[in-house]
Order: structure tokens, then sequence, then C-alpha cells
């Protein structure tokens, strides 16, 4: 594949350039930023299918796009999960009544969406998933528990990953239902705090909470397909957009090196040559598996190479401070939350790389299994 920009991408680069320098206002309320973008059209790039999406865009423009979102210092997104994840499994998976109800309103940036997967049982073991869906009627009865669910307490939907069928195990009996999160009584949210200090994770307990049959993605039983397929979509474009955040983080990092002096040290200057030479290859690794399909290691690769570069990126950030990177920003108070510098915040934030999304004993599994042909481990019963 040819990565080389062509005129018409270039000017599409100057046009996201000029509008994101415009519009992306640091602090900007995040749906009211999801609205802004769906109003101009810039989310759903490249859904040809059904027009039900904004822009029409090439593979090569939504890097573009992606690119430049990153360089402007936008807004955080919302909205990723409903147009990253969801979307292209419901154009791959779901009914055409499925598409018209639900990609309109996440195109707009009117309807915000979560990951129902991992289970405090079950996190990068997908299969043991406990979480437990009852037919009722014209829906299904949904108990369980999920954790780790990203932006839960905003999101309007969940899909959710349940067991529909009792006594099955491992990756049969599973479906793939999209539920509401606005049930009072039955659906809670309860926010994980982290060692920043923040609260982008939570905990979410279903008691009973109700799901539409005609909510079924895949049908009932096919959930295990489906939430596969679905993981094909997390590492895509949107690999080439987090290396340039990487990039970012990397100069603050050679900054800082500089103006303590520790630049001077050989050991340190190998190492942030090797941190350059590795996000280098980082990309040229995703743009030669993008848009790519049927290689079952590829994605596991990629979260391998970022998630231990991102990571001892952290370490090396409070190898250059010296004993400066204890010392926070601001005075401590006992009545306030600490305060983190931003190489504060990447170093502590990096520490669950090599485990959220996929720990890096499950992608290595995997390697194993679906490339190496190695014989398949062994898998507990529940």
């Amino acid at each position: 594949m040819d990565f080389g920009f062509a005129d018409e991408d270039e000017a599409f680069r100057a046009e996201a350039r000029g509008w994101l320098c415009e519009h992306a206002e640091p602090g900007l309320d995040r749906r009211i930023w999801e609205r802004t973008l769906g109003k101009a059209g810039w989310i759903g790039l490249g859904w040809s299918e059904g027009g039900y999406g904004n822009r029409i865009a090439t593979l090569t423009q939504q890097v573009v796009w992606a690119e430049e979102y990153a360089r402007s210092g936008a807004p955080p997104r919302s909205g990723h999960i409903g147009e990253k994840l969801l979307a292209p499994t419901l154009l791959a998976h779901g009914t055409e009544a499925q598409k018209a109800r639900f990609l309109p309103p996440v195109a707009a940036g009117d309807e915000l969406w979560c990951q129902g997967y991992s289970e405090p049982g079950a996190g990068s073991d997908l299969a043991g998933v406990r979480t437990a869906a009852v037919r009722e009627g014209a829906g299904y009865r949904i108990t369980g528990q999920k954790i780790w669910t990203s932006l839960a307490q905003e999101a309007d939907w969940c899909f959710v990953l349940a067991r529909t069928e009792p006594g099955s195990r491992r990756h049969h009996g599973l479906t793939f239902l999209l539920v509401p999160m606005d049930q009072p009584g039955r659906i809670e949210v309860r926010p994980i705090r982290q060692l920043t200090g923040t609260s982008d994770f939570n905990e979410v307990f279903f008691d009973g909470a109700h799901a539409r049959v005609e909510h079924v993605v895949g049908g009932e039983g096919g959930g295990w397909k489906v939430a596969m397929s679905l993981l094909g979509f997390e590492r895509g474009v949107s690999t080439l957009a987090q290396q340039v955040g990487f990039a970012q983080e990397l100069g603050r990092v050679v900054r800082a090196a500089v103006e303590t002096g520790a630049v001077a040290d050989p050991v340190v200057r190998e190492r942030l040559v090797r941190q350059w030479a590795e996000l280098r290859a980082m990309r040229w690794n995703a743009l030669r598996t993008l848009g790519s399909s049927g290689d079952a290691g590829a994605p596991s690769v990629a979260k391998l190479l970022w998630g231990g570069w991102h990571q001892r990126l952290g370490e090396l950030a409070m190898q250059v401070r010296g004993a400066a990177a204890g010392v926070g920003p601001a005075d401590w108070s006992p009545s306030a939350l600490y305060e983190l510098d931003s190489l504060q915040h990447l170093f502590l934030f990096s520490r669950a790389d090599t485990i959220y999304g996929g720990s890096d004993q499950v992608q290595r599994t995997i390697i194993a299994e679906r490339v190496l042909g190695l014989p398949r481990e062994p898998k507990g019963d529940f």
C-alpha cells in the first residue's frame, strides 16, 4: 500500500488543520465538543455504507485527520468508543434497523457509548464472562458486573457481552447486547480512582437491567464472533494518532533531559535515541498493517510494541528529572487531591499500559497460538 500523500490528501489535511485551529478549544465540555465535531461532519469518516456517516474519506485521509487531531491539542474524545468500535461492528454484523437507529446519533455526537467486556474474574480472558442475560418476554434481564469500563459515567449506551445460555462455558452461549445506561436502580456506575488521582475507568453493576431483543447484534449465542470482530477494529487508524501523542511526550522528555543536564549521561542519551528509533519502527509497522485483514497476530504485536514503549518512556521521564520527579507542581494539602505535572502523570498512568486492552501475557499467548501454531494454553472451566 502506498502511503504517499496525493494533492487531494494534502488539501484534506489543510482543511482539517484549519478547522481544528478555529474550533478546538482546550477544556471545552466533552459532550458539546462531540456535537461540534458531528455538526461539522468530522465523525464517521469513511462510513460509506448506507450514508450513515458524514464525510466520505479514504483510508489515507482518515489517517491525516487522526494525526492532525492529535497534533492540534483538541479536547479528549468521549465519542470514540461509539465511532471506532461500535459503528464498524454494526456495519459488519448489525441489521439495517440497528444501523438506522444507532449510527446517525453517533455521527451527530448525540449518543455516547461504553464497552462492557472485562469483568473482575474475566479481564483479559474474555471467554470467562459470567454476566448473565435471561430472556424475559421482548427483552433480556441482565445481572452481573463489568470493570475497567472507560467513560461509563458519561455514556448513554453500553454494548455488553453476556452469557445467555445457562451452563455454557468459554466462548459458547455468549450474546452481544446493546443496553441503555439510563436505568436507575438497575445500573450503577462506580468510578475507580487511579494512581493519577483521576477516574477514567469504572465498575458497572447490572441488577436486572433491561435490553430489548431487537438490540441483539449477531443473534443470540453469536456474541463471541461479534466481540472478536470488534476487537479487530480496536487498533487501526487510531494507533497512528496515538503515536503522534507519543512523539509529543517524547519531545517533553527530551527537553526535560536538556534542562536538567541528564542528557550529558551517555546512558540517558542511548535510552532517548532508542525510544525515538522504536517509535519510528512502530509507525512503519502500523502503516504496513493498516487496512490489512487476516493477520491474526498484527493487533497483538502492535499492543505489545506500544504498551512496553510507553511504559519505558514514563520511567525515562522520571530518570531525567532526578529527585525533582518526586515533588509535585503545587504545595500538598491534606484537604485536596495531589497535583501532577505532565511527566509525573505519564509515569503513573503508563504503569497500566501493559495490562489494559489485553495484558502482555495474553497478547503473547495469542501470537503463540494463532501465529506460531504452538499448543494451546490450558483453560480452566468455571
